[in-house]
């Protein structure tokens, strides 16, 4: 093992005994009422539901450190994979200072995401709690929850938001793909999260360009580093600093807010017309919906622009560059798109680019394969019994939708890339579910796919990857 694997393994030895900590502190352990019950209940019950089979490892540690060392191995199935042939695929372990109920069945996964708050609530790391707030969308539950979703989600899926999300990702690609050259190389991800990051801030709240969006920028950034960050809130630790961050950075967007709310008031602007998410959710009579709650969750937001939207997009890249075959036929069919709209003098639409059959198949494929989410976490707020597995009162789920879409029980060869798979096989299944699922679905799943499948045709009909040494070329 070399030095930066010891300290890597070391680090994480620090946030689980930290994490423990503060989960004694804050309860969050199964307490011993719960555990005398479903003990009884267990025994009680030999022939009935079951409580899965399983390890919680070493005292304090759990299985920590194997989940995560296996994650950045050459296979990072192989902690579930291990477990899988031991106790089946659902199975009990102690994963970051908390008791887990670990899933890699697809029925179950999808029993418990659809379940309601009376079942199972969301749950995050210490540090993510911390940095999100009580009031996130992320964490909330209820009659509010369902408002701002639903809001969120019916604006986010509006024809013109697409159209707008067109315009921005031509002018924001064609600026930085002019300043390509075949002579230096390109981070694809670094290119489409500052591009992602720029759509996103125009429509979550209205901020295009500069000092106002280099600064959100930057703060976001510090902001971000702290979800990975131990769960210290002192002075001089990544968490201080990105709570400092957050808290900046929703005060800028207060000002926003009061600004609109202004404008409004002295009908400086139409208000019957939401340009961005924040018009929308200040259009909602609910008393609820405050400024400071608006504010936080429109800095929650900007995560998958930083982080879901980049990573889809790379991995696509990836894949293709590795099948030629599928590089061909995605080639093809986005130039010939262009072409067509050439000739017709026609703009491109954002349902042009959602219409491009195979683009689509390619993307869904990365999904399944890239898992750019690799589970989800519940909390259970009672026993709750699910295909004859109990799931006690207290303990965490992981829905790990990872192994889900690796596994050959669903898929011919699940580790080879082949967006043919897709041509008669339908994605609502429970074996498919790259956005989560229920009631906290992702709401910004089709600006993902649009996002994607703008960056991908601009790529293909701008460069051609040359055969001979693997480098682009400008068309």
């Amino acid at each position: 093992m070399d030095i930066s694997s010891s300290l890597l393994l070391l680090s994480f030895f620090l946030f689980v005994i930290i994490i423990f900590i503060f989960n004694k502190i804050n309860g969050l352990r199964t307490s011993s009422v719960s555990k005398k019950k479903l003990t009884e209940h267990v025994s009680t019950h030999s022939y009935g539901p079951r409580f899965p089979q399983g390890s919680l490892g070493w005292p304090i540690l759990g299985e920590t450190i194997e989940f995560v060392s296996s994650a950045y191995s050459d296979h990072p199935e192989s902690f579930m994979d291990k477990r899988r042939v031991m106790y089946g695929r659902v199975f009990k372990s102690h994963i970051f200072g908390t008791a887990t109920i670990v899933s890699t069945d697809a029925e179950v996964n999808k029993a418990v995401l659809q379940s309601d708050s009376t079942a199972f609530v969301p749950f995050y790391p210490k540090t993510v709690r911390d940095l999100m707030g009580k009031s996130s969308i992320l964490l909330i539950n209820g009659s509010l929850h369902r408002r701002f979703h639903g809001l969120v989600g019916s604006f986010l899926k509006s024809p013109p938001l697409k159209a707008q999300i067109v315009r921005d990702m031509h002018k924001f690609l064609s600026e930085s793909m002019d300043l390509w050259s075949e002579d230096q190389p390109v981070l694809l991800q670094d290119v489409s999260k500052n591009v992602a990051f720029k759509v996103l801030a125009k429509a979550l709240i209205s901020v295009e360009k500069g000092e106002e969006l280099e600064e959100l920028k930057e703060e976001f950034e510090q902001f971000i580093r702290g979800l990975m960050s131990l769960p210290i809130n002192l002075p001089g630790t990544q968490l201080h600093r990105s709570l400092q961050a957050k808290k900046k950075m929703v005060k800028q967007v207060e000002k926003i807010i009061g600004d609109k709310v202004r404008r409004e008031k002295n009908k400086e602007e139409d208000g019957a017309v939401a340009k961005d998410v924040v018009d929308v959710l200040l259009k909602d009579s609910s008393e609820n919906l405050t400024h400071n709650l608006i504010a936080n969750n429109m800095i929650d937001m900007m995560i998958p622009g930083h982080d879901s939207v980049p990573v889809l997009i790379t991995l696509a890249v990836k894949f293709l560059s590795d099948s030629p075959t599928a590089l061909h036929f995605l080639t093809e069919e986005n130039m010939e798109l262009k072409s067509l709209k050439e000739l017709t003098g026609e703009q491109l639409y954002w349902n042009d680019y959602l219409s491009l059959p195979f683009t689509q198949k390619v993307i869904t494929e990365t999904l399944r394969m890239g898992n750019v989410i690799i589970g989800v976490m519940r909390k259970a707020m009672k026993d709750v019994e699910i295909k004859g597995y109990v799931i006690p009162k207290g303990w965490c789920f992981l829905a790990y939708l990872r192994s889900v879409h690796l596994d050959k029980l669903h898929y011919d060869s699940p580790y080879k890339f082949n967006p043919w798979r897709w041509q008669e096989r339908d994605m609502n299944t429970s074996s498919f579910s790259p956005f989560g699922g229920g009631q906290r679905l992702c709401p910004g799943l089709d600006l993902a796919r649009l996002e994607a499948s703008i960056f991908l045709h601009h790529l293909v009909t701008r460069f051609r990857r040359d055969k001979r040494c693997g480098k682009c070329s400008r068309l």
